[in-house]
């Protein structure tokens, strides 16, 4: 069994940062992909960003291509997004989730989901 916390959500104005965190309470982090997912409301969940393993292979969504950046420590179990240039378009309810899969896109494909944290980015 994983869990997996999320953190660092809030309120941010358009063109601002924020960094979340996920920290994932599991002996076996380094098994699993991570990945981060969002949820705006009266929509469904999309897939925003994955990490592999060790780290040496990241994805991304379109949408947030070139704003946002994947990391991972494995020393501390701990999966990172840092969101720039935020739009209002990126408020969502923020999931983290971890895959057994190699670098899934899909919802499906993940195990483990923490329980979200929001980001709001004001106009």
């Amino acid at each position: 069994q994983v869990q997996l916390v999320e953190s660092g959500g809030g309120l941010v104005q358009a063109g601002g940062s924020l960094r979340l965190s996920c920290l994932a309470s599991t002996r076996t982090f380094t098994r699993f992909a991570m990945g981060w997912f969002r949820q705006a409301p009266g929509k469904e969940r999309e897939f925003v960003a994955v990490i592999t393993l060790s780290g040496g292979f990241t994805d991304y969504a379109d949408s947030v291509k070139g704003r946002f950046t994947i990391s991972r420590d494995n020393a501390k179990n701990t999966v990172y997004l840092q969101m720039n240039s935020l739009k209002p378009e990126d408020t969502a309810l923020y999931y983290c989730a971890a895959s057994n899969g190699y670098g899934p896109r899909l919802p499906h494909e993940y195990n483990y989901w923490g329980q979200g944290t929001q980001v709001t980015v004001s106009s």
